[in-house]
C-alpha cells in the first residue's frame, strides 16, 4: 500500500467492503420489501415492523461490544505472537454474547408491548409490531453471535469467508421470506421466522469455522469461562461503537414517537420507507470508507503524508460524488424508490412528500462520512465519535422535538426538516474540523495521533 496507484488500491480494498455492505443492506430491507407488498395490509404491517427498528438496533449495538471491542484486542494479542491470549478473548466474548442474549431476550420479550407503545404503535400497528419483535428477540442469540463473532474471522485475514457469513444469511432470507410470508400465509410472523432461521444458519457457519481446522483462533471449552480481566478491556474498547449504534436506536425512537404524535400511522409508515431508502446511500459509503481506512492508516503509519492526502482525496471524491448522484436521483424520481416498498396510493404520496424534505440535505452525508471515517483511520477515534454524536445527540434529536414547537402549523414537515438541517450543519462542522486538524495530525505523525 506504500507503492502503486492509490486509485487501484482504493478499488481493491473498497470493492469487497462495498459488496459486503450491499449484501448486509439486502439483509436489512428485504423483510420490509416483502411485508410492504402484502395484499390489503401491507402499509399497516410495514408501519408495525418499522416500529421494531429501535429494538433491533439495540441488539446490534450490544453485539458491537464484542465485535468492535474483542476482535481488535485479539488482533493485538496475535500481533504479539500470543495466540493463547487471543483465544481466551475469543472464548470469553462468545460467553459474553450468549449471556447478553439471555438478558435481552427476557427483557424485550416481556416488555415489548409497553416499549412498542412508547415508540408510537397504535391499536392497528401493535399486533404486527409485537408479532415480529417477539419472534426476532427469541432468535437474538443468533444475531449476536453473527455480528459479534464474525469480526474474529475477519481479524485473522479471512475477509472473504467473513463476507460469506453475511451472504449466506441474506440469500437464505431472500428465499425464505416469500415462502413463509406468502406461500405458508404466515405474514409478518413469517418474515421474522425467516430472519431468525437465516441468522441461525449464519451463526452455525461462524461457529463451525471458529471450531475448525483453518482458524488460527479456536474456540476451546476452557476459554469460555468468563474472566473480568479478559472481558473488561474488550468492553472498554467496544463502548464507542456501542454508543454509536445505541444512539441510532434513540434516533429512531425520537422520529417514530414524534411522527406518530403529529401524523399518525401513515407518517410512521412513510418514515419506515424513507429510512430504508436512506440506507442505500449510507451503507455503500461506509463500505467505501472501510476500504479507504487501511490505505490511509497504513501510509500514515509509514510516514507517507503525500499518499495519505491522495488516499483521502480519492475517498472524499467517491463519497461526495456518490452522495450527490443519489441525492439527484431521489429528488428527481422519489416514486421509483417508494414503490420498491409499497404501492398503497395514500402511503406512496405521503412518503414522496416526506422523502423530498427528509433527503433535501442528503448530499452532505458524503462530506460528513468521508471526513469522520478518515479521523478513525488517522487514530482520532475520539474526535470521530464526538462529531457523530454532535450530529445525532446535539443537533438532530433536539431538533426533532424543537422544530415542531417553532412551526406549529406544519409539525410533520418540521420533524422531517430536522434531518436536512442536521445533515448540512454537521457536515459543515466536520469538514471544518478535519481541514483545521489534518495538517497538524500529519506533522505530529502516528506516535502522537
Amino acid at each position: 500500500m506504500a507503492e502503486g496507484s492509490i486509485g487501484r488500491w482504493m478499488f481493491s480494498l473498497a470493492a469487497p467492503a462495498v459488496v459486503a455492505q450491499v449484501i448486509n443492506l439486502l439483509y436489512n430491507i428485504v423483510d420490509r420489501i416483502y411485508i410492504g407488498h402484502m395484499p390489503g395490509v401491507g402499509a399497516t404491517a410495514l408501519t408495525g415492523v418499522g416500529l421494531c427498528m429501535p429494538i433491533l438496533m439495540l441488539v446490534n449495538a450490544f453485539a458491537m461490544l464484542s465485535g468492535a471491542g474483542g476482535a481488535p484486542r485479539a488482533a493485538i494479542a496475535m500481533g504479539r505472537g500470543d495466540n493463547p491470549v487471543a483465544e481466551r478473548i475469543t472464548g470469553n466474548c462468545l460467553t459474553m454474547l450468549v449471556g447478553i442474549a439471555v438478558v435481552l431476550t427476557a427483557a424485550f420479550y416481556t416488555f415489548a408491548p409497553a416499549l412498542l407503545r412508547l415508540f408510537g404503535a397504535s391499536d392497528a400497528t401493535l399486533p404486527y409490531a409485537l408479532s415480529y419483535t417477539r419472534i426476532y428477540v427469541l432468535g437474538s442469540v443468533f444475531v449476536l453471535i453473527v455480528l459479534g463473532m464474525n469480526p474474529f474471522i475477519t481479524t485473522q485475514g479471512f475477509s472473504k469467508f467473513s463476507m460469506l457469513t453475511t451472504a449466506i444469511g441474506a440469500v437464505c432470507n431472500i428465499i425464505l421470506d416469500p415462502i413463509l410470508i406468502f406461500g405458508l400465509g404466515m405474514g409478518v410472523a413469517g418474515a421474522a421466522v425467516a430472519t431468525v432461521l437465516s441468522q441461525g444458519v449464519s451463526a452455525v457457519w461462524v461457529l463451525l469455522f471458529l471450531c475448525g481446522e483453518r482458524t488460527r483462533l479456536r474456540l476451546r471449552p476452557e476459554n469460555l469461562r468468563p474472566k473480568a480481566r479478559v472481558i473488561l478491556p474488550c468492553l472498554a474498547l467496544g463502548v464507542s461503537s456501542f454508543v454509536m449504534n445505541a444512539t441510532e436506536s434513540l434516533l429512531s425512537i425520537s422520529f417514530n414517537a414524534s411522527l406518530s404524535r403529529y401524523g399518525g400511522d401513515v407518517a410512521v409508515g412513510a418514515m419506515t420507507i424513507i429510512t430504508s431508502v436512506s440506507q442505500l446511500i449510507s451503507m455503500p459509503n461506509q463500505g467505501i470508507c472501510q476500504g479507504g481506512q487501511p490505505l490511509i492508516g497504513y501510509n500514515f503509519g509509514a510516514g507517507r503524508p503525500d499518499r495519505v492526502k491522495k488516499a483521502f482525496a480519492c475517498q472524499f471524491g467517491i463519497c461526495v460524488g456518490y452522495a450527490t448522484l443519489f441525492w439527484v436521483a431521489v429528488m428527481a424520481f422519489p416514486h421509483f424508490f417508494v414503490h420498491i416498498f409499497n404501492s398503497d396510493p395514500a402511503l406512496v404520496d405521503y412518503t414522496v412528500w416526506g422523502m423530498r424534505i427528509y433527503m433535501a440535505g442528503i448530499f452532505a452525508s458524503g462530506f460528513q462520512t468521508s471526513c469522520q471515517q478518515a479521523f478513525v483511520a488517522l487514530g482520532q477515534a475520539k474526535v470521530s465519535l464526538l462529531l457523530a454524536c454532535e450530529r445525532k445527540l446535539i443537533l438532530l434529536i433536539p431538533l426533532i422535538f424543537l422544530l415542531p414547537l417553532l412551526m406549529p402549523d406544519n409539525k410533520v414537515f418540521a420533524v422531517f426538516l430536522a434531518e436536512p438541517v442536521s445533515d448540512i450543519l454537521a457536515a459543515a462542522t466536520t469538514v471544518t474540523v478535519f481541514m483545521t486538524r489534518f495538517n497538524k495530525i500529519m506533522r505530529q505523525g502516528p506516535g502522537k495521533a
